[in-house]
């Protein structure tokens, strides 16, 4: 990834998306799952990278619904939220 500028793009702007709770949430996911995703699936995080934080945040929690544009198998991974580390 250190040699691909969209990746490194695209780790940054997860990781720094404004408030602690999305950065967690969002550079988690990217950070578990980046490794393993194809142009299609890259192309789907560089356009969920434009959605707002609270958004993001309320669908993590199902507090809001995913919109259908974003349902989906990335979606799916993303809503587990099982990477997310919890540290005391």
């Amino acid at each position: 990834m250190n040699d691909n500028p969209l990746m490194r793009r695209l780790k940054f702007r997860a990781w720094h998306r404004g408030t602690r709770e999305a950065d967690y949430t969002v550079g988690g996911f990217f950070e578990r799952y980046h490794a393993t995703w194809n142009e299609e699936q890259i192309a789907w995080f560089e356009r969920f990278m434009d959605e707002q934080d609270a958004d993001i945040i309320g669908w993590a929690l199902g507090t809001i619904p995913v919109p259908d544009e974003w349902k989906g198998p990335m979606m799916d991974q993303f809503l587990k939220l099982d990477f997310v580390k919890i540290e005391n």
